[in-house]
């Protein structure tokens, strides 16, 4: 599963519609990172070469190969998403009489936090950009960095969610616990970020 040249964005977002169960939040989330990032490089692209905004010139550099290879990081986790989905499906289907079924879901259940936790993780590379555009992006393009701190924060609090649904069923409580406070840590603080970037461009604009 990607969004590459076999795949048009209309046909991803029908099968997150559809009965099945991949992709579901978790690629969608992903996309919304990934949209994010987009918006943020898009900023960067048509602000640079301005002479107004010339002395951020290396800043805005390094920003656009950031955003460019988040954006890249982010799409690949749609496809990662639903695979890592792919062990747990199993697992849930293996008859619970099975003495090795708690061992191998229990397994699973950790696995499927390993995209998500690594999506959380790009989009904490991501706020701090999207914070620098306040000042280093165009002042006609304030919106799209509002939309991109919407965009990125949605992204934060779906992503997170793909953790504590698969750690509230794990048997390692202390494991579940490690996993969650992993998880808080890269969305709690990075929500108020990108709300905090999104009041100010409304207060900009206003």
């Amino acid at each position: 599963m990607n969004l590459g040249d076999e795949m048009e964005l209309e046909q991803f977002i029908q099968e997150i519609a559809s009965a099945a169960p991949s992709p579901g939040g978790g690629g969608a989330s992903a996309l919304s990172g990934a949209t994010a990032a987009a918006l943020a490089s898009m900023v960067v692209n048509l602000t640079q070469g301005k002479q107004k905004y010339a002395g951020y010139a290396d800043e805005l550099a390094q920003i656009l190969v950031a955003t460019q290879q988040l954006i890249t990081d982010l799409l690949a986790q749609i496809p990662a998403d639903a695979a890592g989905f792919v062990p747990l499906a199993k697992a849930y289907r293996i008859p619970k009489d099975d003495p090795q079924r708690a061992e191998i879901l229990e397994s699973a259940l950790v696995q499927a936090t390993t995209v998500p936790l690594a999506i959380l993780k790009q989009l904490d590379t991501l706020v701090p950009l999207l914070e620098g555009l306040l000042t280093k992006g165009s002042k006609l393009l304030q919106s799209d960095v509002g939309v991109a701190a919407a965009t990125c924060r949605s992204a934060l609090e779906g992503t997170v969610l793909n953790v504590y649904v698969n750690t509230r069923l794990m048997q390692d409580r202390q494991e579940a616990a490690t996993l969650n406070a992993t998880a808080a840590a890269l969305v709690n603080d990075n929500v108020i970020r990108c709300q905090r970037v999104y009041q100010q461009v409304v207060a900009k604009l206003q």
